[in-house]
């Protein structure tokens, strides 16, 4: 969430984009010919914002005996805005408004099969395979993995809030209220809630690229797997190359669960692999693969379907 940069949507409820869909063909020219004029093909999308939303409570009496400072009531509220902060970054992965119409579309809907674009013969890819869904290898049911190279900026993939609204998780103190237990009874207490408008807009698809069937079992022990360790180095190469004029929107980074974070840290301290390091970023040590940074992040499942 500290990376997903925020964009005011155009829409009360979205935002709606201009995406190009191909690009013109120029042509060469020869004497005593013409140019047939050529355009670019764009279309347009509407990207839905979801409305995420908690209310804290806590007994007045509990809060006295605390002394009611800001500081207490904040330490309260804390479970809830890391569950919201958790809850939103598993949307940006795995939410999908076609089964749950109030959240919106996260990555892993719209990156959901393996292939090569259709315009680009295998025989044109060689050895690098320029898609956007790379596989991994993994071939056991529901034990799946993803890592997500992304390039984030308002040309390519961000995150927006509504037209008009202010960004961000929003919180409001509601003060004393009349509150129930569990059984119905009543008693005075406080009462937070928290809202947060978001949604994602993939602006340019192909700065977005999903290595696949990551198996993270397969990884736990190098010598016996060395070759499905291999394959994820691989695919994490092929993954760069896969996106377009890079440097113009930044670097990109790379996110993956706790487990293959773990793998890779692994990797860096034994040296086992000479394009794992580490960079400093504002006096803390980040993993990198050849320069990129590395982040873990808790909402990319081990439990994916195996994508074909």
């Amino acid at each position: 969430m500290d990376d997903v940069p925020l964009v005011e949507g155009n829409l009360p409820t979205g935002h709606r984009t201009t995406v190009r869909a191909d690009m013109p063909l120029p042509t060469w020219r020869k004497l005593n010919y013409g140019v047939k004029p050529t355009k670019s093909v764009t279309a347009q999308v509407d990207d839905s914002v979801g409305m995420l939303e908690a209310y804290s409570e806590v007994d007045k009496d509990l809060a006295k005996l605390n002394g009611n400072s800001p500081e207490w009531r904040m330490s309260e509220d804390v479970p809830h805005l890391q569950a919201m902060s958790d809850e939103m970054a598993a949307t940006i992965f795995y939410g999908d408004s076609g089964v749950n119409p109030e959240e919106f579309l996260g990555l892993a809907p719209r990156y959901d099969s393996i292939g090569t674009p259709a315009n680009k013969p295998d025989a044109q890819l060689n050895s690098v395979e320029l898609a956007n869904v790379l596989d991994a290898g993994g071939a056991t049911a529901d034990k799946q993995s993803s890592i997500w190279f992304i390039v984030w900026g308002e040309n390519t993939v961000h995150g927006i809030y509504p037209k008009g609204s202010e960004t961000g998780l929003q919180a409001r103190d509601l003060g004393e209220q009349t509150l129930f237990d569990n059984e119905g009874g009543r008693f005075q207490g406080y009462r937070a809630h928290y809202q947060w408008k978001m949604g994602l807009c993939v602006r340019d698809w192909r700065y977005v690229v999903r290595v696949a069937n990551v198996e993270t079992a397969l990884l736990q022990d190098p010598t016996t797997n060395a070759a499905a360790i291999q394959a994820v180095y691989e695919a994490m190469i092929k993954a760069r190359y896969c996106v377009p004029q890079i440097n113009n929107y930044g670097n990109g980074m790379y996110y993956c669960n706790a487990a293959v974070h773990a793998m890779l840290d692994i990797a860096a301290v034994q040296k086992a692999n000479a394009a794992l390091g580490y960079q400093n970023v504002f006096g803390k040590d980040v993993l990198t693969f050849r320069g990129t940074p590395v982040k873990a992040c808790h909402a990319i499942l081990e439990t994916e379907a195996v994508l074909t």
